[in-house]
């Protein structure tokens, strides 16, 4: 019988149907850090005027993808809040912004952060994917190999080591230990599922030629 003379069943072809939407696609490590939020009792939300805030009831708030800049994470910025959370102390989840004072720059709070925060992601080889975002980056690039170590003789600086020392040996305790270090294990073995493929991604968008987050994320396990 010749295929032009074969008719779809009607059961197969309404006109009026749409197909439902029963699911969403959401980034695989989006999902672990969504889901290792929840774990810790976090709620995450979108306020495209905020970058980033906590409002001490257990809701951090972040800015809509559309003010974000090409190379935010929502895994790097979740793992960047959790730090602070380790760094100031259990008890600032209830207070707002983890308990910085508002519009204060002068915080070794804030560089001993960045400093577990490469520690924590160097044990897993993701110390450039999981670098803070904004004007943070440059202190955290200039990090020494051990990020523990001085940067320089200034009190600033001996202050800041304490501060992140202090935060290394919090975030062995809980709650934090347990569900963060297995977001970034499992962050670390999708990029090994990417690895592959790094070399033949090509951009959907014409004149894209921002090399992938993934590509910066190397380095061995420590």
């Amino acid at each position: 019988m010749p295929a032009t003379s074969l008719k779809v069943p009607a059961r197969f072809h309404d006109p009026a149907y749409e197909r439902p939407v029963l699911r969403r696609y959401v980034d695989p490590v989006e999902v672990i850090w969504l889901s290792t939020a929840r774990r810790l009792g976090i709620t995450l939300r979108r306020d495209p005027t905020i970058f980033s805030m906590t409002d001490g009831s257990g809701t951090l708030w972040l800015s809509t993808r559309e003010h974000l800049d090409a190379d935010d994470c929502l895994a790097q910025m979740i793992f960047h809040e959790f730090c602070h959370w380790v760094t100031n102390g259990r008890d600032v989840v209830t207070e707002r912004d983890w308990g910085f004072p508002l519009y204060d720059e002068e915080d070794v709070r804030e560089h001993g952060c960045l400093r577990l925060q490469a520690w924590w992601a160097d044990r897993h080889g993701l110390r450039d994917m999981m670098g803070p975002t904004g004007q943070y980056r440059q202190y955290y690039d200039q990090l020494p190999q051990d990020p523990l170590a001085a940067l320089d003789d200034s009190p600033w600086d001996a202050a800041v080591r304490v501060c992140a020392r202090q935060a290394v040996d919090r975030a062995a305790s809980d709650p934090w230990w347990a569900p963060i270090d297995a977001a970034l294990s499992a962050t670390r073995a999708t990029r090994a599922l990417l690895v592959p493929f790094l070399a033949d991604y090509q951009s959907e968008f014409e004149g894209d030629r921002l090399p992938l987050l993934w590509e910066g994320a190397g380095g061995a396990l420590k």
